[in-house]
This record gives C-alpha cells, sequence and structure tokens, in this order.
C-alpha cells in the first residue's frame, strides 16, 4: 500500500499542467508521476531532467542500465514500467531482462560494451566510484559524452528508485514483476 496516495482525477491546477506532458500516450499519468505531482515543482524538475531522449548512447544501452540501477535498488515498481514500455525496442531476450535483475550478471549473455554497463551500474551502486581498471576499460569503449550520460543516467534512476521505495508506490497494474 502506497504511503503516498497518487493524485486522482481531477488534478490540482499546478499539477495538472505538468501531468499533461508526462501521459506518453496513456489515459492517465503513471502512479510515479502522479505521486511526484503533490510536489508540481519536483515533478516538473524530473520530467526536465530525464534522459530518455535520443542521446550520446543507444536506447538498449540506455535501457540496459536503467533496468539494472532500479533492479540493484529494488524498484520493481520502475523495472517493470520500463520493460513493459521499452523492451520492445531494445532486443533484449527474456533471459537478458531477467539477468538484469539478478545479483550477479551473466557476462555470456551480454556485448562486451554491455558487461561494461553492467560493471559500472554496479560499481556505482556499491561504493558510488569506479575503480582506475574499470576506468581504463569503459573509457576505450566509451566517448566522453556516454560515459557522462551513464553516470548521470545511474544517478537519475537512484532518485527515482528512492521516490519509489520511500513512498512505496504500488507497481503498475499490468507491469511485470521481477523474476523469481
Amino acid at each position: 500500500m502506497a504511503r503516498l496516495a497518487p493524485l486522482t482525477e481531477p488534478f490540482p491546477n499546478e499539477a495538472a499542467a505538468v501531468l499533461e506532458k508526462m501521459t506518453f500516450g496513456m489515459k492517465t499519468p503513471l502512479a510515479l508521476f502522479r505521486t511526484l505531482g503533490h510536489n508540481p515543482r519536483v515533478l516538473d524538475r524530473i520530467r526536465l531532467g530525464g534522459l530518455l531522449d535520443k542521446g550520446s548512447i543507444s536506447l538498449r544501452q540506455r535501457e540496459l542500465m536503467i533496468l539494472r540501477v532500479c533492479a540493484l535498488c529494488g524498484a520493481e515498481y520502475e523495472w517493470g514500467v520500463h520493460v513493459q514500455i521499452f523492451r520492445p525496442h531494445t532486443g533484449m531476450s527474456e533471459a537478458q531482462i531477467a539477468d538484469t535483475a539478478r545479483r550477479s550478471s551473466d557476462a555470456a549473455l551480454w556485448s562486451e560494451d554491455e558487461n561494461l554497463i553492467l560493471a559500472l551500474a554496479d560499481a556505482l551502486h556499491s561504493r558510488a566510484k569506479v575503480n582506475e581498471t574499470l576506468y581504463a576499460r569503459l573509457q576505450s569503449t566509451f566517448g566522453k559524452e556516454q560515459l557522462l550520460e551513464l553516470v548521470v543516467l545511474a544517478g537519475f534512476y537512484h532518485t527515482i528508485s528512492f521516490v519509489i521505495g520511500a513512498f512505496a508506490i504500488d507497481n503498475e497494474p499490468d507491469a511485470p514483476r521481477f523474476p523469481r
């Protein structure tokens, strides 16, 4: 049961103005956005700070980082939303999707750059740092823009995971759950 109930329609005017921009083709905005709607300024900053546009990394790389970060943080809500919405566009197999939520990933399932993204997510999550060896490997594969985007993406989804965990946001009804 959510600790802070998501807003319901009719939304307060300030929140409605931002939520209207965050429906992504759905009839009702996601529960996460409706929860953030209790503070329209914060909701709008989250909207403006999102990295779901075309960036310096591929959609598949972006979603791999998001899925891994959300899984590491125990944010099943956001993991499920991203699997549901973006999986068809990533080309990830069922085994790969499930692997993003495992304690240790199976390197054989991933390409070299994808294994580096998983290692980066794991390092940032566990230590908030990247050791020299991993950094050298990352630098040999990714450009500066890509590395910055990957690190900021990890931080952004830690923030989203904190919101989900703090307010115990209930999973979206049709979204996948972590594999058991």
